[in-house]
């Protein structure tokens, strides 16, 4: 198989993780995908390929002759698909944009004047999906190229490589890819995580992640007798709400600019939670997030009487940078590897965060490379046909001797 053939294989997996799942993985059928993927790769002669009872997939591809005492390099990808939206019944098709907007099916579109950067792609393949679900090129499409690129090298042994490392994670769109990620056991020196972003992308800054969960408790009378003595959980989360800086928001930020994030909100009269996430490049600045949340929750308390409002705050993962600073030949030679395949490459901090982040602060140093796609986490997802087989070249160029 090929990257394309592999990669429109594994998107038929449905493996959306659950963020209110507290087994690991968050779903049993992210394990179907991993065993899959250990079979894969033993049968490309991948050393102790298997997939772990809490499914992660090792495997190693031993160090050609001459070469065994390299350094370990490891390439890292996850499994799992974003909860935001359907990953079952994955309809991925390849298509020719031929400019304008590109209809994908079932009355749904990518429309130019939305997505203007789709003019880079003219007379480009691309592969879509049919409107209804996600694609899952986040993080299939670096699962694809990652085998591909060990695939190329088993089928070339005059090309000198050290021993590589391959590791494949679930629920990393939930934060929790690095919970029990092996680092020991991995035996990697360092490492990339190949996983989002446009062709050239390569990322060793990241936001310093957390989440929060807000729990209000009303009290619920008959709205007939209720004067003074009614406590709407709704309106008082609504209060929450309405007193967070309105422009601190994703839809009005950019580049270094943290933020806060609504994502999801149930409830009634009595009881009410919301759900976010909190972003920020700066580390005093995130802590700050973190304390006005929190004043925020005391504030109302005082209001509305003690334990009305309970703030839960988990911290996710945190900014990479400071890991890799050290080992800033990992980001050179990442350029050179993109370089040799006419790549320019793009050094950009990202707005979000990768499994390298957990493990760069586990010890093991590991920016992130992109993997070609766009438009995650929605049904405009796509990812051009010439990107993947690009990133498969500058993997195997990286892993190189």
């Amino acid at each position: 198989m090929n990257v394309i053939e592999r990669f429109l294989k594994y998107v038929s997996f449905d493996t959306k993780s659950d963020e209110n799942s507290e087994s690991v993985p968050s779903t049993e059928k992210q394990k179907v995908l991993g065993a899959y993927l250990a079979k894969e790769l033993e049968s490309l002669g991948l050393e102790n390929a298997h997939m772990d009872d809490l499914g992660y997939v090792y495997a190693y591809l031993p160090a050609t002759p001459g070469c065994e005492a390299l350094p370990t390099m490891g390439l890292i990808a996850h499994m799992d698909t974003s909860p935001d939206v359907s990953g079952a019944n994955v309809n991925a098709r390849i298509v020719r944009y031929e400019g304008g907007d590109l209809p994908l099916g079932n009355g749904v579109a990518l429309p130019l004047e939305a997505f203007p950067f789709l003019e880079k792609y003219l007379g480009q393949e691309l592969i879509v999906t049919d409107g209804t679900t996600l694609l899952g090129a986040d993080d299939k499409a670096g699962v694809a190229e990652i085998v591909s690129a060990c695939a190329y090298l088993q089928e070339h042994p005059e090309i000198p490589h050290g021993r590589i490392a391959v590791g494949f994670t679930p629920d990393e769109e939930i934060g929790r890819g690095a919970d029990h990620f092996d680092v020991d056991g991995f035996g990697a020196s360092y490492a990339y995580t190949v996983d989002g972003g446009e062709i050239g992308e390569i990322e060793y800054e990241n936001f310093n992640a957390a989440s929060a969960k807000v729990t209000v408790k009303g009290v619920n009378i008959h709205p007939g007798s209720a004067k003074n003595r009614m406590k709407n959980a709704i309106l008082m989360a609504n209060e929450f709400l309405s007193m967070m800086p309105p422009c601190e928001v994703p839809a009005h930020t950019e580049g270094y600019e943290g933020f806060y994030h609504v994502h999801s909100f149930s409830g009634e009269e009595s009881l009410a939670t919301f759900g976010m996430i909190v972003r920020d490049h700066d580390r005093e600045k995130f802590e700050a997030r973190k304390v006005f949340l929190q004043n925020l929750t005391d504030y109302l308390n005082g209001k509305w009487g003690e334990g009305s409002f309970t703030l839960e705050l988990r911290d996710s993962y945190y900014n990479m940078k400071e890991k890799i600073l050290p080992h800033m030949e990992l980001i050179e030679n990442a350029k050179a590897a993109m370089e040799a395949e006419g790549v320019e490459p793009l050094v950009v901090p990202i707005r979000g965060g990768t499994d390298g982040a957990r493990l760069s602060y586990m010890g093991l140093p590991c920016p992130n490379l992109s993997t070609g796609g766009a438009n995650f986490h929605g049904v405009h997802e796509f990812v051009p046909v010439r990107s993947l087989e690009t990133m498969v070249r500058v993997l195997v160029n990286l892993m190189k001797a």
